[in-house]
């Protein structure tokens, strides 16, 4: 029975409005992918940039896999995303607009055992948004508990 793993940023739909969604594996050594399987990974300030027409994902912390004798780990090095051209081209586009940005959503192991990241193309939300997505949610929350009762 595989353990199934999912890190999800859950700060990423409060302070950004997201749009277009894609699925990239990810660049990793032995040990990274070990961690991550073990769930010692953060992706909640980590955001993805473009160097040379390749996509990376910078300050995803991985932690050091306590059975590793690897003493050069960098735990928030860059990684590189493994996308198709075309969705490269698309991403390259929508981030050259202003406000846009690139921002990871989850991290999980696929079926075949490797390491994907769903990322979004994300705009970032006023506070007005955010005061109104709180409302939201308090209202929500009130509804529940008057059905409930």
């Amino acid at each position: 029975m595989k353990k199934s793993v999912k890190i999800i940023n859950k700060k990423a739909k409060f302070e950004f409005i997201l749009h277009d969604s894609y699925l990239s594996g990810i660049v990793l050594t032995g040990s990274e992918i070990k961690s991550i399987r073990n769930s010692k990974v953060s992706i909640r300030e980590s955001f993805c940039k473009f160097t040379n027409n390749e996509l990376f994902i910078i300050n995803m912390n991985i932690e050091r896999y306590d059975f590793s004798n690897d003493d050069s780990f960098n735990q928030k090095r860059p990684r590189k995303l493994l996308l198709n051209k075309i969705e490269l081209r698309k991403l390259k586009k929508s981030v050259e607009q202003k406000g846009s940005s690139i921002i990871p959503y989850k991290l999980f192991i696929s079926e075949k055992g490797l390491a994907k990241l769903e990322i979004f193309t994300a705009t970032g939300k006023k506070l007005y948004d955010k005061r109104s997505a709180l409302k939201d949610k308090d209202n929500k929350k009130n509804l529940d508990r008057l059905n409930k009762k």
